[in-house]
């Protein structure tokens, strides 16, 4: 897992497809995207010096919107490539264009909206200035 490259920004996160993320028919059974994907945001999160990203000062990023298509299905043992790059920031959400591929093969194309809200209220906060900032820098 790395930052691709510093000029597009592009985070990219391998795993592989094990059979308990398969159903019946060894193929990935659809919710198992979602958990890749959470998976490559959390290390984008993770490279950039966020040690627990879903939980900091009071605050933490959930989830608010997923616009996902499926492409194509990925199978038992592929290795898969998921990756994260931001393309909209504002103060207290942000969005990221997410693809998982195999072999340079789209397989899923998504859109997520993460939000920062509090840990007491559940409502919408501005994140940390100095995660702001830090994020501004990688924005598409």
């Amino acid at each position: 897992m790395a930052l691709v490259s510093k000029d597009t920004q592009v985070f990219s996160h391998q795993t592989r497809v094990y059979v308990e993320d398969t159903d019946a028919g060894g193929i990935v059974f659809y919710a198992n995207y979602l958990k890749y994907m959470e998976r490559a945001r959390t290390e984008f999160l993770r490279s950039l010096g966020y040690d627990k990203p879903a939980l900091f000062d009071g605050l933490q990023f959930v989830v608010r919107r997923v616009e996902l298509v499926y492409q194509k299905p990925a199978v038992l043992d592929d290795v898969l490539d998921i990756s994260a790059h931001l393309i909209k920031l504002s103060k207290a959400s942000f969005d990221m264009q997410q693809n998982i591929s195999r072999d340079g093969d789209l397989l899923v194309d998504a859109k997520v909206k993460i939000a920062c809200i509090s840990n007491d209220a559940k409502r919408p906060q501005a994140m940390p200035a100095d995660i702001h900032e830090t994020l501004k820098n990688y924005v598409c």
